[in-house]
């Protein structure tokens, strides 16, 4: 998943419930976090947990049966085209039906669908359900915000989008050392699997991961006013807001930057650099807790610089990453630019969201992140697509200079298209 952030900005008190190693439950009490909020985290849990494996996993599984980089290229394509499909659509039935419904298709729908893809291994058929998929898919992302928006307060919200990414990163993590190490385990266990089997093994198990989601989503309650057939009567009068007009080229330019080199890093790391599943897997699990510990930088970050240039400068820092990638040959130093590439761009991210949310009516807000999320799926479809074709054609170095050169691009455009237009920020907006 990929749920906006907002990051908290005022110091709390220890009075309150200061985070510390040594009183995490004191943390968590001090947040007054409801008990729904605490049921769909493990609805949320479940599914972030199954399908990070999921994906982490899948295009490895891919090369597994000789599909190549074009291939694979148009799979991810055609998910994220699936999503691009499905968010307006699921925007409407989320609304006029409520969000619970809509949740419960999703928890059904996503793992059955991953299940089928682990199995029907035709290029034709991957394309097809992987468009499914992200119909499927999609209304997680659709869901997520609001359903979080409803079961926190403005006190609390920001800490709960915190807490359930933090723990999404941890599982990730997790599922990357037993994704890498279960093959051996296994031969040490005394099963005679092939790397394809076992891989087959893990995909549909995480499925089934995603699945358990669905238990504690039978005991989700969720507020009427954040959804059901009573928000759907109510008639509001749309426009854009001018300040989106001008965040969404720059935010889709940086979708297609990370889209273009995202889906295929675990590829690159097998095929370009030679690592076994193994160091594949290891190095996942760094990056997913190097992102864990750049989290708690990023605010410092953002304070220190600025909200607008604290994302310029991490949108350059991923553009250099990924333009030195692009050069060196050594295995060694091109994973620690791998990482480097994965931290810096995840920064970037929170800021984002959270510059869009500062600008954009509170009225308006659900209504900009499914405008953004839907055209970012759509420059995303295009990108990944378009990558594979190129990756296919000549190779890695010379497709991730040209990804980085549209990185720098798009910190360019941002700190010349968006900067005027957040130069409004008060001081609590522009720190986070």
């Amino acid at each position: 998943m990929e749920p906006l952030l907002e990051l908290e900005a005022e110091p709390v008190a220890a009075r309150k419930g200061q985070f510390t190693w040594r009183t995490p439950a004191a943390w968590l009490l001090g947040k007054n976090l409801s008990r729904g909020f605490w049921v769909f985290f493990w609805a949320a849990f479940f599914f972030d947990f199954g399908f990070a494996v999921y994906f982490f996993l899948f295009n490895l599984y891919l090369v597994d049966f000789h599909f190549n980089e074009r291939a694979i290229g148009l799979v991810g394509g055609a998910l994220t085209l699936g999503s691009v499909a499905g968010t307006l659509p699921a925007g409407w039935v989320a609304r006029r039906f409520g969000l619970r419904p809509l949740l419960t298709v999703c928890f059904i729908a996503a793992p059955l669908v991953g299940v089928t893809r682990t199995l029907a291994m035709a290029e034709l058929a991957q394309i097809g359900l992987a468009f499914v998929a992200g119909l499927a898919m999609c209304i997680w992302g659709v869901c997520f915000l609001p359903a979080i928006a409803g079961l926190t307060t403005e006190e609390n919200r920001a800490s709960a989008f915190s807490l359930i990414f933090s723990v999404s990163i941890g599982t990730s993590a997790l599922g990357g050392v037993v994704c890498g190490n279960l093959p051996q385990w296994l031969k040490m266990a005394g099963f005679a699997l092939g790397v394809g089997e076992v891989k087959r093994m893990i995909l549909l198990g995480s499925c089934g991961i995603a699945s358990m989601g669905l238990i504690p989503l039978t005991r989700l309650r969720l507020p009427l006013q954040e959804s059901g057939p009573e928000a759907g009567h109510e008639k509001r009068r749309w426009r854009v807001n001018p300040f989106l007009l001008r965040f969404l080229p720059s935010m889709a330019l940086w979708t297609a930057v990370l889209a273009a080199f995202a889906p295929f890093a675990n590829v690159y790391l097998a095929k370009d650099l030679h690592l076994s599943m193994a160091r594949i897997g290891l190095i996942f699990s760094v990056s997913q807790v190097l992102q864990l510990c750049v989290g708690q930088v990023t605010p410092w970050l953002f304070r220190r610089l600025g909200l607008v240039r604290g994302i310029v400068a991490t949108q350059v820092a991923t553009g250099a990453a990924m333009g030195l990638l692009a050069i060196v040959s050594d295995p060694r130093l091109a994973v620690a630019l791998y990482l480097s590439f994965t931290a810096s761009q995840w920064m970037s991210s929170p800021g984002l969201y959270n510059l869009l949310m500062s600008r954009v009516p509170d009225a308006e807000r659900s209504q900009a992140a499914a405008i953004t999320l839907f055209s970012n799926a759509l420059l995303q479809s295009f990108a990944t697509a378009g990558a594979g074709v190129l990756f296919a054609a000549f190779g890695y170095p010379r497709v991730l200079a040209g990804i980085a050169a549209l990185a720098l691009a798009a910190a360019m455009l941002f700190g010349v298209v968006v900067a005027p237009a957040a130069r409004g920020l008060t001081a609590e907006e522009e720190a986070p």
